[in-house]
């Protein structure tokens, strides 16, 4: 798994600038069957204080972007050899 200041440090903008130490949070679906990446990764978003989740995937969360911006979350995917990385935050 990519470390955290890795993943950060490639998403434009504030985002880019902050550290694990910055109430980041992670979470790992690559193992998950369908729609539990989806429902995980919201039920993740309501529950925490944390401006920002890192998701780490095996694939791009296509029913998540939506979701996501019909809740006002930006986002932003980078894929990588290991995994499909999704940084979700609220403004």
């Amino acid at each position: 798994m990519m470390e955290v200041e890795s993943v950060l440090a490639q998403v434009e903008g504030p985002i880019g600038e902050l550290s694990s130490d910055d109430g980041v949070v992670t979470l790992d679906v690559r193992e998950l069957g369908p729609p539990q990446p989806l429902v995980t990764t919201l039920e993740t978003l309501e529950e925490m204080d944390e401006s920002v989740l890192i998701q780490y995937n095996d694939r791009a969360p296509q029913h998540l972007y939506p979701k996501l911006t019909d809740r006002a979350y930006q986002y932003e995917t980078i894929e990588t050899e290991n995994a499909v990385v999704t940084v979700i935050w609220s403004e």
